[in-house]
């Protein structure tokens, strides 16, 4: 059996991520870390269009107040149209860079603050060298005083947007603003200005240098926010990385054991789900995760996902620890590309069988199956390979009226109406055959593309469920279904128990029967299939 215990935060399987989860590197989580790699490219992007819009107004300003004739709206005013060709292409290069590049994103953070650094000496010989390139004799309006330039407003947008450890902030914002002074020595080397002694360079830019310092405290406070949002995430043994998924439940992130290097999917299932702001209900709901967690795990079937660990955060934040999965759901399966084959779904659902003949021998009704729940894959050397999610909210085969499960703890109906059974509907007692019912469903699903019932809402579904009958799986598809096959989906839909497929070991052998009757599927098919998908997801459905 399986010690709960508490869990831990961010890496993933990079060399990067793995330095930063021994302390040498960002405090920032990776999800975050990449999300403000996007943010720099926009940044950049951004900088590419006001590079472009300063020059064009540049242009306008230079007609209008040069000497007449001297500047045509096409001729180039140099050296500052080179000045800002140079940065919108380093501008869109980066831009490029962030939206391509596979690197770490710590680096492509650490390319921007070299980004920002450039831009600084852009616009250090434009203000000091250019423009003075442009006027025959220093304007008055350029007498030394101490003034905030735009240098200093980059060094603060970028500390703000493009977040950084202090030190790297402080070094390379001390290297940015002191493009100015750069301009200013370059504009007096060349004859175009002569200020005096080198000091008024300082004298001139010193409350820029003051701004770097206004950078570097944004620069940690950021960074003591990525600390709080990793410690945020510690869950015992496993350390959060990357966003995988969010669904009604929560959400699933992937993560690596500390020690064993071990991928692995976390789901987290949030507090209001365990009974509101009810403190007694929330209790109650923690004791029946544990003891439905300590079911799911001790399913050992290779068709019903792995749990490695599970527990209860100090929020009431409940997580499951799985294995990390390659493929994807049955729901997202049909949706990218369409209804199955009848020999595939045929191979599909006899090995969702096995998963759920384990748990029903072993007196566990999942009570959830549905597309969303059975994952597809690969699995070592063979493909197609179907895992059976979600049993930690199975439930224990009991008499009518006892909700002894954390859905019905939390308040929650159930199942997932477009496949739940008749009798898990009503509240009646329920047993395997509700999860039979549900992957007949699921079998109608995969063949047509199609619901067994539409409807407008969840209880019109269910009243359906109750009082229509379906229609043949063949008479909704135009692939090709044998009547046999037709004839082992009705019988998992009867309305009546009893009058249902008795157990998944006997829906297998149904299926089994069939297969000479279609096209074969099998793990040679499912290879070159799966070969043909230029990248299978990583994870486990959230919903």
């Amino acid at each position: 059996m399986l010690t709960p215990h508490l869990i831990l935060p961010p890496p993933g399987s990079t060399a990067a991520e793995r330095r930063r989860s021994r302390g040498h590197a960002s405090a920032l989580p990776p999800d975050l870390l990449r999300e403000a790699s996007l943010r720099l490219g926009i940044m950049s992007l951004l900088g590419a269009v006001l590079w472009t819009l300063g020059t064009v107004l540049g242009h306008i300003v230079f007609r209008a107040t040069g000497p007449e004739g001297q500047y045509l709206w096409l001729s180039l005013v140099l050296p500052n149209d080179a000045i800002a060709g140079a940065s919108i292409l380093a501008s869109l290069a980066l831009f490029v860079y962030t939206r391509r590049s596979r690197r770490d994103p710590e680096f492509i953070l650490d390319v921007g603050l070299a980004y920002m650094i450039l831009t600084a000496l852009a616009l250090g010989l434009m203000f000091h060298y250019g423009l003075m390139f442009q006027w025959s004799t220093m304007p008055a309006d350029r007498a030394l005083r101490p003034e905030i330039s735009w240098i200093g407003a980059v060094v603060l947008m970028s500390a703000a947007i493009v977040p950084a450890p202090p030190a790297k902030t402080l070094v390379a914002g001390l290297v940015a603003v002191s493009m100015n002074p750069v301009g200013m020595l370059v504009a007096e080397a060349s004859g175009r200005w002569d200020f005096g002694p080198p000091g008024n360079v300082l004298l001139m830019h010193y409350p820029d240098y003051l701004l770097v310092g206004v950078a570097v405290v944004i620069s940690h406070v950021v960074t003591q926010l990525g600390r709080q949002i990793t410690k945020a995430r510690e869950m015992g043994s496993y350390q959060l990385g990357e966003l995988l998924g969010r669904g009604g439940m929560g959400e699933v992130y992937k993560a690596t054991h500390r020690m064993l290097a071990r991928p692995a999917a976390i789901k987290l299932i949030r507090p209001e789900m365990l009974g509101g702001g009810d403190g007694e209900a929330a209790q109650l709901a923690v004791k029946r995760f544990y003891r439905e967690a300590e079911a799911a795990a001790s399913l050992r079937s290779p068709h019903t996902v792995a749990v490695y660990d599970f527990g209860v955060t100090d929020d009431q934040t409940l997580y499951f620890v799985m294995e990390l999965l390659e493929g994807m759901d049955l729901e997202s399966l049909v949706k990218q590309h369409g209804a199955l084959p009848a020999g595939r779904v045929i191979y599909v659902l006899r090995q969702a069988c096995e998963s759920l003949e384990e748990a029903h021998a072993r007196g566990l009704v999942h009570r959830d199956i549905k597309p969303a729940n059975i994952h597809v894959g690969r699995v070592a050397l063979r493909h197609d390979f179907v895992k059976v999610l979600d049993f930690g909210l199975v439930k224990p085969v009991t008499s009518a009226g006892d909700g002894h499960s954390l859905a019905t703890a939390a308040g929650l109906t159930p199942g997932t109406p477009a496949y739940m059974a008749p009798e898990l509907a009503l509240g009646e007692a329920v047993d395997g055959r509700a999860d039979i019912y549900a992957l007949g469903c699921v079998a109608y699903y995969l063949l047509t593309r199609r619901l067994v019932f539409e409807a407008d809402n969840a209880f019109q579904m269910v009243v359906k469920h109750l009082k229509d009958e379906p229609v043949p799986p063949s008479g909704r598809t135009e692939l090709h279904v044998p009547a046999a096959l037709d004839e082992v989906v009705l019988a998992c839909l009867a309305k009546e128990p009893e009058h249902r497929t008795r157990s998944a070991a006997e829906l297998a052998r149904s299926l089994a029967a069939i297969e000479p009757e279609v096209e074969p599927w099998g793990e040679e098919q499912a290879s070159q299939w799966w070969s043909a998908v230029t990248e299978a997801p990583l994870g486990v459905p959230a919903s």
